[in-house]
């Protein structure tokens, strides 16, 4: 009986002892649910490309000891096709999903894995949000299967309207947004935090148009030149944002400051040109020039695809992921979000959190300017000789924003 109870005690020991190590060589598949088709598709690739080659970089050395293999399937950026995406990707043993173009896409794989996650316990899927904005996702329809690493749309607005209002030579201020959820919340969110901050501000134009869809942008340019707006807030991405700054630099629209959200998306430095010298800012959770492991990074993607690794929270993914898993002892989805709720790390923007209330990552905002490369600021997206500089920085603390997420927590 006595060696009986110390056979017991010595494999519960080795089970133990070998739970801290339980993931190490492990395989985990991540299915990536964006575009790679349609005219968001050049924004869509970069990003497939940027979560192959950091997974690359993170197999190379990680703390839990995982490789990473992404899937990757093309959602047509459309919730129909991102929920029979996800099923496929499931089929496939991926047991985390990444997507981030469209708070659409974004709200069906949660409703998606709410359901499955509720009917197939031990075989949960966990979503990690990269891009998707909207700020309904981490309040009225917050899931705790859902973690977003991109700042939302009322963060990034925080920021700057905050930077804004101590610009005197903004007086008129123009509103062009995509017609769907976000571009909806950055029309919303403009007015209301510059009627708190700038009373004095005018908002001359408030134009919604379709999400991916417009060619040619000049007869909105043209509204913009009637209104007499000094400056133009607008969250549109992609080609959408390309498109815009080309007509208005075809225009002459000189006198006008474009303050974007997403000036680095493919095909915008280059519609930027010389031409938009000083004349665009971004908001946005990081910068080109920020060195540092992330530059060396950017550095070696440059080189290897000729093209600009901007969406760089995929680092910030994969950091929360590897120490969730090296503090879970697991890379089993249940345990892992259980573990990234509240969870303090360090990201190469400093140190964050993964707020547990609602999921929603605190971190650090810039606001950069559109200028030529400098010594100080050398890096040149899509080799234009231009940049975007920082002229600002604001702690966490300064755009985070409340939320009235009631988390349901599985028992």
């Amino acid at each position: 009986m006595r060696f009986a109870i110390k056979a017991v005690a010595a494999s519960i020991m080795l089970a133990s002892a070998g739970g801290v190590f339980a993931q190490k060589g492990e395989t985990v598949k991540i299915a990536w649910l964006d575009p790679l088709s349609g005219l968001m598709a050049a924004v869509g690739t970069n990003q497939l490309k940027s979560f192959q080659f950091l997974a690359e970089e993170v197999n190379k050395k990680n703390a839990a000891g995982v490789k990473f293999e992404i899937i990757g399937i093309d959602n047509k950026l459309s919730p129909q096709e991102t929920t029979s995406a996800l099923r496929s990707a499931m089929d496939q043993g991926a047991r985390y999903v990444v997507q981030g173009n469209g708070s659409g896409p974004a709200l069906a794989i949660i409703d998606a894995l709410e359901k499955h996650n509720a009917r197939n316990p031990g075989k949960e899927v966990v979503y990690l949000n990269y891009a998707a904005v909207d700020p309904d996702l981490t309040n009225s329809k917050c899931s705790y299967w859902h973690f977003r690493f991109d700042a939302d749309t009322s963060m990034k607005m925080e920021a700057l309207t905050t930077y804004m209002k101590d610009l005197p030579e903004v007086k008129k201020v123009y509103l062009i947004n995509q017609n769907y959820s976000h571009g909806q919340q950055v029309s919303k969110f403009a007015k209301d935090m510059l009627k708190h901050k700038r009373p004095d501000v005018q908002v001359v134009g408030d134009d919604l148009h379709p999400l991916a869809q417009v060619r040619d942008f000049a007869p909105y340019i043209a509204k913009i030149k009637q209104s007499g707006a000094d400056t133009v807030i607008t969250g549109n991405w992609g080609s959408d944002l390309a498109l815009l700054i080309k007509a208005a630099n075809d225009s002459g629209l000189n006198n006008v400051k474009f303050y974007t959200y997403y000036a680095v998306t493919t095909g915008t430095p280059t519609a930027m040109g010389a031409a938009s010298d000083g004349k665009v800012y971004q908001v946005g959770y990081g910068h080109y020039n920020m060195g540092g492991d992330i530059g060396k990074l950017a550095a070696q993607y440059k080189a290897k695809f000729n093209d600009d690794l901007y969406t760089t929270d995929i680092q910030t993914v994969y950091d929360a992921l590897v120490e969730a898993f090296v503090r879970a002892k697991s890379t089993d989805p249940a345990r892992v979000a259980a573990t990234l709720e509240g969870m303090k790390f360090k990201s190469y923007n400093g140190d964050v959190e993964m707020r547990k209330a609602d999921h929603q990552l605190q971190q650090g905002l810039y606001i950069t300017k559109w200028e030529k490369a400098s010594a100080k600021y050398p890096y040149s997206p899509e080799n234009t000789g231009y940049t975007l500089a920082p002229v600002k920085y604001f702690e966490p603390y300064v755009a985070s924003t409340p939320t009235s997420c009631q988390m349901k927590r599985p028992s």
